[in-house]
């Protein structure tokens, strides 16, 4: 189990990297996409040899365990993991955007704990609903005791240190309610449009002295004098 657990790990990687790579160097988006949507293949396979090995009388162990939490925690974080990488790697090799990164402090940096939090609870909920699975239901009580005795109340555990360090901490940390200050160069940007859009008019400061000028001139007589006799 533990090589199985390890082999999956690396074929997540594999499989991401070749999909980014048809992606973005090969320009194959099928493929990409195929190479993608397989990572979750690897879950079912993990699954299904705890699911076998136990059911055929083996005893659980702590690589069963493990099984149950990467199961738990690659569902969970697996598309986000995807979305960082791909973020990176179109940065790089296709001109986008710089990756986004997780807010330092501020409501947006709350939010963002209250999200990675969430995540972990899905993960461990999972991890907890497959050891339960092979614990009573594929195999027995006694042959499975280090999974019901001692790993669900590690997941549990993880799941409460998480929430006390992530959104719990954020609530009482000073430094982490501060709103991030906006940069120099974007206030400058910035402050006169916030000043534009609660006036109630569309045109871009820039363009207000041009604007001004037709519009002022708009009503004049723009014809040559007549030459006067």
């Amino acid at each position: 189990m533990v090589a199985l657990i390890a082999a999956c790990e690396v074929g997540f990687w594999v499989l991401l990297g070749a999909g980014l790579l048809a992606r973005y160097l090969l320009r194959w988006r099928r493929t990409s996409v195929a190479l993608l949507v397989a990572t979750p293949a690897l879950d079912v396979v993990l699954l299904t040899a705890a699911v076998i090995d136990i059911g055929n009388g083996g005893h659980a162990t702590t690589a069963h365990a493990l099984g149950a939490a990467y199961l738990g925690f690659s569902v969970a974080f697996g598309h986000s993991i995807i979305r960082w990488a791909d973020q990176r790697a179109a940065h790089r090799f296709a001109g986008g955007p710089p990756p986004q990164r997780p807010p330092k402090r501020g409501p947006e940096r709350q939010r963002h704990e209250w999200r990675e939090w969430a995540k972990c609870l899905v993960a461990c909920s999972i991890g907890v609903a497959v050891l339960a699975l092979l614990s009573f239901v594929v195999g027995t009580p006694d042959r499975t005791e280090v999974l019901w005795s001692s790993w669900i109340p590690r997941l549990a555990t993880i799941t409460a240190i998480w929430f006390a360090v992530g959104p719990l901490w954020t609530l009482f940390d000073p430094k982490k309610q501060t709103p991030e200050p906006i940069p120099e160069d974007q206030s400058a940007d910035q402050a006169p449009n916030a000043q534009w859009e609660r006036a109630g008019q569309h045109t871009h400061p820039a363009t207000a002295p041009k604007a001004a000028r037709c519009s002022a001139g708009a009503g004049q007589d723009t014809r040559p004098p007549a030459n006067e006799a």
